[in-house]
């Protein structure tokens, strides 16, 4: 859904400078086709990656332990991670790539990461939900 409507955005935002003068266009504070694929690509890769790093967490023999241990489906908690916002997906990667450091430093005990695991399935769940 955040995908489609970006795309929108995009659109609108193509057609909107296809319509401008040419001489506007070649003005030093638009951002140049190239500059505007450039950053699409960027944020396209960040957003894989985000979501890589998460499916990797939620599909851990832990993180599945858990999930079913308190009656979560896995394959709805990582089919359900795309839809999540750019926002969304750079904070739960950034929390579940905390948590794989700190509990391979020690720092964390099993029930620790269960716990960071269940919480992060929770808003998951109720983002997509919203």
């Amino acid at each position: 859904m955040q995908l489609r409507r970006t795309f929108l955005v995009l659109g609108v935002a193509a057609a909107a400078m296809l319509s401008l003068p040419t001489g506007l266009l070649a003005q030093d504070h638009l951002v140049s086709p190239a500059q505007m694929q450039q950053q699409m690509d960027s944020a396209s890769a960040a957003r894989q990656k985000n979501i890589g790093t998460l499916r990797q967490f939620l599909t851990t023999p832990a993180a599945t332990r858990a999930m079913k241990s308190h009656g979560i489906d896995p394959v709805q908690v990582t089919d359900a991670i795309p839809n999540l916002s750019n926002s969304e997906l750079a904070s739960l990667s950034a929390r579940a790539t905390k948590a794989q450091q700190n509990f391979a430093a020690g720092t964390l005990s099993n029930n620790d990461l269960l716990i960071i695991i269940l919480v992060l399935v929770v808003v998951i769940l109720l983002a997509v939900i919203h």
